[in-house]
């Protein structure tokens, strides 16, 4: 009995990541060369992944802001549309009830990335405009999740997504040029955004199939991609004095 259920168990635990039909073409007919199953398994690791980078994706920018006690080369605005968008494609997906597995790291990134707009403001003598700033933002969260949030308001969020990552990215893209350098940004940080928002193009495709999600990935692919080149670019750069 106790083997059963040890059974059962692992049975659970491979069903994340192979889901039937693809569990018994892989482990009851031991067909493992079936395509479509090779590109749902590949694109749930491969989800699941990302998730799990994402618990710490930004915690080398947050250190690096603490450390430094300034949020020196890191634009605001970019930050705050940043936020934007990972809110409204977060809210979007859960909504329209897509697999965890195809947005789960957006939860992970709402906190980290909402941490580093309020370090930003509270480091740079904001103190009050920074902790308005995250009650605020608990507040408009709380509401888009809750359901009482109609669909047609979160698809339309989602809409402008993609002016709005872009948008992000150019704003830090020019702070950058302007500074002649990067400031604070962290590569680890730059670098696990592009390779994720490229992965995340993949699982898109294969496990929502919504034209909004899979553009706003390759949109958020080429404008990170942007950023890392800006980092490797200036990688022994000097900043420009005033």
């Amino acid at each position: 009995m106790a083997g059963d259920n040890t059974t059962t168990g692992l049975e659970n635990y491979l069903h994340i990541i192979f889901p039937q039909p693809c569990y018994d073409e892989y482990f009851v007919k031991f067909n493992f060369f079936h395509a479509q199953c090779f590109n749902i398994v590949l694109s749930k690791a491969l989800g699941y992944s990302i998730i799990l980078g994402a618990v710490m994706v930004k915690l080398p920018q947050i250190v690096k802001i603490l450390k430094a006690g300034s949020g020196e080369g890191i634009s605001l605005a970019a930050v705050l549309c940043e936020l934007f968008a990972i809110s409204a494609t977060t809210t979007y997906a859960f909504a329209m009830s897509f697999p965890f597995s195809a947005y789960g790291e957006g939860l992970f990134l709402t906190i980290q990335t909402s941490t580093i707009a309020f370090l930003i403001l509270f480091l740079g003598s904001n103190a009050a405009g920074a902790f308005l700033f995250g009650a605020s933002y608990i507040g408009i969260m709380a509401y888009l999740l809750s359901g009482l949030c109609p669909l047609p308001i979160l698809g339309a969020l989602q809409s402008i997504n993609i002016p709005i990552v872009i948008l992000s990215k150019m704003l830090q893209a020019v702070t950058n040029f302007r500074n002649g350098g990067t400031g604070q940004l962290s590569v680890v940080t730059v670098f696990l955004l592009f390779a994720g928002s490229l992965a995340r193009v993949f699982t898109s495709i294969q496990e929502t199939g919504d034209t909004l999600i899979i553009v706003t990935f390759i949109v958020s692919t080429v404008f990170n991609g942007l950023i890392f080149a800006q980092i490797l670019y200036y990688w022994n750069a000097k900043p420009k004095k005033d």
